[in-house]
């Protein structure tokens, strides 16, 4: 952990508009573990909220459901004053086309409806990288420009990347309708180094061009986390997407190299040296505060366990 990660999460709990209690969806997921990790560590009260219980959730208080069934997410939000939304089906694989699509908006609209009738007013969501439709898409899409950024137009042609895109929608909408913050988090491929990023950094730097259709893009775990708590935290008001990633990206190759070569006639409006990812950060820096704290090292040598 960077001294200045473990500076910010050190003080991110300690003020008095930190949360009474937060409820945390997908609880039993790697990244719900992760995100009631930090609130653990931060004395923050959290409720998690998953179809099934495994045991051990570092959560006071954990509730069996569905986050698209209303009377189960409104028994898991008493006594809450914070929703971090992270139940999803994380790819389009891994349902049909109607179970993605459906399931996974129909749990973001009825988590932040009930959120937003019990007086929840600060509300984090899971959005995804995917929204911008390349990642899952057939074939190869470019993005308009990089550094990509939150005005970037969609191209989406899936139905993942699809209710991401309705999950943006459906919480700029609650914002308005219940006076909330509701920050949509734009998470690339998350893990830590000793599962999904050391296999896909293997990959990549095996074949480059796997990394395409994602622009070479990650975030540790941790940082995800922390950014999802700084979103529930930090003084933002109204509706804000933003992209959350590491400054880096995973490949080993210089990263205008790998343009020159996969995206050579994209539009490029800023220098990019060395590994710096292709993402405009700004957004996330000036309103959540955020930079990452967990780089992605091939030899581990700066990493140490949380």
């Amino acid at each position: 952990m960077t001294k200045r990660f473990a500076d910010a999460v050190s003080t991110d709990g300690a003020g008095p508009d930190a949360p009474r209690r937060v409820l945390v969806t997908g609880a039993a997921g790697a990244l719900g573990r992760a995100t009631l990790t930090l609130l653990a560590r931060l004395g923050v009260p959290a409720t998690g909220l998953d179809l099934y219980d495994p045991g051990g959730l570092p959560a006071d208080r954990v509730v069996t459901g569905d986050a698209g069934d209303a009377a189960a997410v409104r028994d898991a939000l008493d006594g809450v004053d914070a929703v971090i939304h992270l139940a999803a089906i994380p790819a389009p694989t891994l349902g049909t086309p109607e179970e993605v699509f459906c399931g996974n908006t129909r749990a973001t609209f009825v988590v932040l409806e009930e959120a937003g009738r019990a007086g929840v007013r600060r509300a984090a969501v899971a959005s995804s990288f995917s929204v911008l439709g390349l990642p899952w898409s057939p074939r190869v899409l470019r993005p308009a420009y990089v550094p990509v950024d939150e005005a970037l137009p969609l191209q989406v042609e899936d139905p993942y990347g699809l209710s991401k895109q309705a999950d943006e929608a459906t919480s700029s909408m609650m914002a308005r309708r219940h006076g909330m913050s509701v920050v949509a988090l734009r998470f690339p491929l998350l893990g830590g180094p000793g599962d999904k990023l050391g296999k896909t950094a293997a990959r990549y730097a095996d074949d480059p061009g796997s990394g395409v259709k994602e622009l070479w893009t990650y975030l540790d775990l941790r940082d995800a986390a922390h950014a999802a708590f700084l979103a529930v935290t930090r003084p933002v008001s109204g509706y804000h997407a933003v992209f959350v990633t590491a400054p880096d990206i995973l490949a080993p190759q210089p990263t205008e190299e790998l343009l020159d070569r996969f995206h050579p006639e994209v539009e490029r409006r800023a220098p990019l040296p060395g590994r710096a990812v292709p993402i405009d950060l700004g957004r996330a820096e000036r309103l959540l505060g955020f930079t990452a704290g967990h780089p992605y090292t091939r030899d581990h040598a700066v990493e140490e366990s949380s």
